[in-house]
C-alpha cells in the first residue's frame, strides 16, 4: 500500500509539474489551466482524508474547526486582511498536524466565502489558507515553534505569502499585460493589506495561542481525536 501511495503522490506532483510548464507555455490559456494547478495540488489531501476510517467525532471535529474560523472571518470583513481565520488554523495545525490544518483551511476559505462573495479567488484562497495549515503542522514538533515568538514570525511571514500567491490570481487573469512592471506595482499596492494580515496573526497568536493550545490539547488527549500517530497519518488498512 505504501508504495501505491508513493507513485500516486510522485505522478501527481508530475501532473503539476507539466502543467505548471502548460501555463507557462500556452499564454492564451493562463486562468483556466492555473485553476487545474490549484486543484491538483489540493486533490491529494482530501482523497487522503476520505480514505481514513474516523469517527464521527473526529469529522465533526474538523468540521468544527473549519466552521469557527470561517465565522471568524465575517465580524471583520469591513478591516481588509485582519481577521483571525489564520491563527485558528494554525492552533488547529499546531494541535491536530498538518493534514487536519490542511482541511480547516480549506473548508474556511470556502463556508466563509458563502457569506462574503464567492467566486474564481476562492480556490486560490482555500489552497493557501490550506498550506499555511499544513506547514504549520508539518512544524508543530519542531523546538522552535513552542516559542510564541517563533510562531509569530511563522504568522507574520504567512501574512505576506498568502498576499503574494493571492495577488497571483488576477494578475494570470491579465495575461496580456504581465510585465515586471506590472508586478511590482501589484504587488506594492498590495503591501498594506499583506502587512495588516501578518501583524493581526502576531497580534491573534501573542494573546490567545497559549490557551488556545491548551484547550484543543485537552480535547484531543482527553477523546483521543485526531491523534496523528493513530488516525489521519494511519493507513486505512493498519490495524
Amino acid at each position: 500500500m505504501g508504495k501505491i501511495k508513493r507513485i500516486f503522490y510522485v505522478s501527481s506532483m508530475i501532473a503539476v509539474i507539466v502543467l505548471l510548464a502548460a501555463v507557462l507555455w500556452f499564454e492564451d490559456y493562463y486562468m483556466p489551466l492555473s485553476f487545474l494547478l490549484i486543484g491538483l495540488a489540493m486533490i491529494p489531501f482530501f482523497i487522503r482524508f476520505e480514505r481514513k476510517k474516523l469517527r464521527a467525532e473526529e469529522i465533526l471535529l474538523v468540521a468544527m474547526l473549519g466552521a469557527i474560523a470561517a465565522v471568524s472571518r465575517v465580524p471583520f470583513a469591513p478591516l481588509p486582511s485582519v481577521q483571525p481565520t489564520s491563527f485558528v488554523i494554525i492552533m488547529a495545525a499546531l494541535v491536530f498536524g498538518a493534514e487536519t490544518g490542511f482541511l480547516v483551511g480549506s473548508i474556511a476559505a470556502v463556508a466563509s466565502n458563502i457569506f462574503l462573495g464567492q467566486g474564481p479567488w476562492t480556490p486560490w484562497q482555500m489552497f493557501c489558507w490550506g498550506m499555511i495549515g499544513f506547514t504549520a503542522g508539518l512544524l508543530k514538533d519542531t523546538f522552535w515553534m513552542k516559542r510564541t515568538w517563533a510562531r509569530n514570525l511563522f504568522g507574520f511571514l504567512w501574512g505576506f505569502l498568502f498576499g503574494w500567491i493571492m495577488n497571483l490570481w488576477f494578475l494570470i487573469d491579465l495575461y496580456d499585460q504581465l510585465s515586471w512592471p506590472v508586478f511590482a506595482s501589484a504587488y506594492a499596492a498590495s503591501f498594506y493589506f499583506d502587512l495588516a494580515h501578518a501583524l493581526s496573526n502576531v497580534f491573534f497568536i501573542t494573546l490567545f495561542s497559549g490557551i488556545w493550545i491548551r484547550i484543543l490539547t485537552r480535547v484531543k488527549s482527553k477523546y483521543g481525536l485526531l491523534n496523528p500517530e493513530d488516525s489521519l497519518l494511519k493507513s486505512p488498512r493498519s490495524p
